[in-house]
């Protein structure tokens, strides 16, 4: 445990830069990657920014997809409705997906009460075979973040 402490602050110095040859001369450009690990917010981060702008309550249309029997390699997309069933505009700040395999898209503009937006998660098949089971966190202005998105797929070859 002590040797961990010890190693910690110096892989988080390695990790906050890294090295380039320059390729007009031989000596090493040490760039400051500080804005890079800036910008992967935790999901703490997440819901304190989406839950600082006005709450407003959220009806989505089904959090549950099945697209049932699918080909492998197979692309495929649904989307989820959402209304804003508040009383203040809806801000949709991010839609993270569980991983590398669905691509999320959303209404980027406030939504406003009473009005209608979409949340469309793009599904890759290619790396799976059988039962799957996948989720994407919304990040909303509402008082239950994130909202939790997930949907299931029968690969077949």
């Amino acid at each position: 445990m002590k040797n961990l402490v010890k190693i910690l602050p110096l892989v988080a110095v390695l990790g906050i830069t890294s090295c380039k040859k320059d390729q007009k001369a031989d000596q090493l450009i040490v760039e400051d990657q500080t804005a890079a690990a800036a910008a992967a917010p935790t999901q703490e981060d997440l819901v304190k920014e989406a839950q600082a702008k006005p709450l407003t309550t959220v009806a989505l249309s089904e959090s549950d997809f099945e697209f049932g029997k699918i080909k492998k390699g197979e692309h495929v997309e649904h989307v989820y409705e959402v209304t804003n069933t508040g009383t203040n505009p809806l801000i949709i700040s991010q839609v993270k997906p569980g991983c590398g395999c669905t691509v999320p898209d959303y209404t980027k503009d406030p939504i406003l009460p009473g009005q209608k937006g979409q949340i469309t998660l793009k599904f890759d098949s290619s790396n799976f075979d059988g039962l799957v089971n996948k989720q994407a966190e919304v990040y909303a202005n509402v008082e239950k973040a994130p909202i939790v998105l997930t949907f299931s797929a029968d690969i077949q070859r």
